[in-house]
């Protein structure tokens, strides 16, 4: 794998440089957002630091995430919770906070590798690629073939981590999802419990939809995809 390492660190670039290429990995390592935008169409994996010196990290990210949908994860020191959620919703599969092991880091990378992309396992239990179906609650379309989100006819941008959320709940919309097997499906990661990603990506599906009950929250256990026709039926 081909991995675009952005960090203006020095010391901290040839340590990360040094355990990807001890795990069979080629890295670029850049400095700049100019360069990082520049080169990522070549990266099959993207590490990206927040302190840059020519645009903030959180900006870069969104600009990455305009042109292309290559994993990333974000690698920073900065540990402010509206940092983490706001690296989420811009687009990292992942966000981890400096210092960290570096052990961790690259079981992290391994797991978004492993993840990404497939929401649910070839089993008929969830969405697949060959999935051509199209669910309905309410004004709300979710074309899991298609990988798009319709409210009352507009598309809806979902990043691809809200997208798969999304799918898994509507690939059986009666079914509700534990929080540890929607953490395991979509994250690899069944034990993430006391990471918020999962509550930021809910949170972000809601609000780009403007539909509230679209994720239903089943107290103490998980989320199920809310039936929005009835729940306008009955209001």
């Amino acid at each position: 794998m081909h991995v675009l390492l952005v960090e203006d660190d020095d010391r901290m670039a040839q340590a990360l440089a040094t355990a990807l290429a001890r795990r069979g990995h080629t890295v670029r390592r850049v400095v700049r957002a100019a360069e990082a935008l520049r080169h990522v169409r070549e990266a099959g994996f993207v590490l990206l630091d927040l302190g840059l010196p020519d645009l903030d990290g959180l900006d870069l990210l969104r600009k990455l995430r305009t042109v292309c949908q290559v994993p990333l994860i974000v690698v920073t020191a900065r540990s402010e919770e509206r940092d983490i959620v706001q690296g989420l919703r811009a687009g990292a599969d992942d966000y981890v906070i400096k210092p960290f092991r570096m052990a961790e880091l690259i079981a992290r990378v391994d797991t978004v590798r492993r993840r990404l992309g497939r929401p649910a396992p070839p089993d008929g239990t969830g969405p697949g690629p060959g999935d051509g179906r199209q669910v309905r609650t309410g004004d709300v379309a979710v074309d899991l073939a298609g990988r798009t989100v319709t409210v009352g006819g507009a598309e809806v941008r979902l990043t691809r981590r809200e997208f798969d959320v999304l799918a898994l709940l509507a690939a059986q919309p009666g079914d509700v999802r534990s929080r540890e097997e929607i953490l395991d499906r979509i994250w690899g990661d069944a034990f993430l419990g006391s990471s918020r990603s999962l509550d930021v990506h809910v949170a972000g599906i809601r609000a780009k939809t403007g539909r509230a009950g679209l994720v239903r929250t089943i107290r103490g256990y998980g989320y199920q995809l809310g039936d929005l026709g009835r729940e306008r039926g009955t209001g």
